[in-house]
């Protein structure tokens, strides 16, 4: 599982973007599936603009074992 954060250069509301979880086997994979989910978010408009000022990309790899103990955490609370 992986984590990507995407962002880009708004034309008026300054950075914008969001953080995407991704289950696939490789990063280059996640980073692919993850930019294809966003840009179909986007409208013409958005999308321009991410083309024009760039995309901002940043994958981390979320553990498993991480999600299992805050799980197990909370449902302990």
């Amino acid at each position: 599982m992986y984590a990507v954060k995407l962002e880009y250069q708004h034309r008026t509301n300054g950075p914008q973007g969001r953080t995407i979880q991704v289950d696939t086997g490789s990063m280059a994979a996640a980073i692919g599936k993850a930019a294809r989910e966003f840009l179909k978010s986007l409208d013409r408009k958005e999308r321009f603009d991410a083309n024009k000022n760039g995309l901002t990309i940043v994958c981390t790899k979320a553990s498993e074992e991480s999600q299992d103990t805050q799980d197990a955490a909370a449902a302990n609370a």
